[in-house]
């Protein structure tokens, strides 16, 4: 799929062929962008860029391969002339600082209305940021907190991903399925999350996602 000089190159890496699908097609019916590339994964993603430029990279955070966080670091650090924008099933409250901390251009979700999603390519490929007033307001807080942090707040990408999972209910096997990481792994990564939050149990780390904001 080739795209003239004068469209947005958009790579579209989501490992669900629907969404895929879906975000295709919405850019067809655009005249100013073309989908150049489409990714299922990490490596994928890395390979794509690789070999043929892009302009904007639509980005799920849960993927195969990788965990999405750490992918845009690497991303911000390799590409920083590609705009990402991340498009993800989390909520806003969950994900969205981080994402933009980890140097993405801005952070929808999978909820967005079509046209904000065309908008939001079009700015960042201008070199702007697209947030929503609801981000706006969590980036503000964070820039003007002062030096102390929420315990939260110094887990790691995963580490925080691992907390928002299981304050679904989700079960060490699910989560272990849904990173594609074994079950030793979660049980390692949920072990640390208790110890830095300073808790004992699941339940209380759900009680504490609950109360900060982190659960659905």
């Amino acid at each position: 799929m080739k795209a003239g000089p004068e469209r947005i190159r958009v790579l579209i890496a989501d490992d669900h062929p629907i969404v895929r699908q879906g975000l295709r097609q919405l850019i067809a019916d655009t005249t100013d962008m073309a989908v150049v590339a489409e990714a299922t994964n990490a490596r994928e993603v890395l390979a794509h860029l690789a070999a043929e430029p892009v302009d904007v990279a639509l980005l799920d955070l849960v993927m195969p391969g990788a965990n999405g966080l750490d992918l845009l670091e690497t991303l911000h650090r390799e590409h920083p002339a590609l705009a990402v924008l991340v498009l993800s099933m989390h909520p806003e409250d969950q994900y969205a600082l981080r994402a933009l901390r980890a140097g993405a251009a801005g952070y929808l979700t999978k909820e967005s209305a079509p046209d904000d999603l065309v908008q939001a390519i079009r700015k960042v490929h201008a070199g702007g940021r697209w947030i929503t007033p609801r981000v706006a307001e969590q980036l503000a807080a964070y820039l003007g907190a002062p030096a102390g942090k929420l315990p939260h707040e110094t887990l790691s990408n995963r580490e925080h991903q691992v907390l928002c999972l299981l304050a679904k209910a989700m079960s060490v096997k699910e989560i272990g399925q849904a990173l594609h990481l074994s079950e030793k792994t979660i049980s390692t990564y949920r072990a640390r999350v208790l110890d830095k939050l300073g808790l004992k149990t699941t339940a209380d780390l759900i009680r504490y996602a609950i109360r900060n904001g982190l659960a659905d």
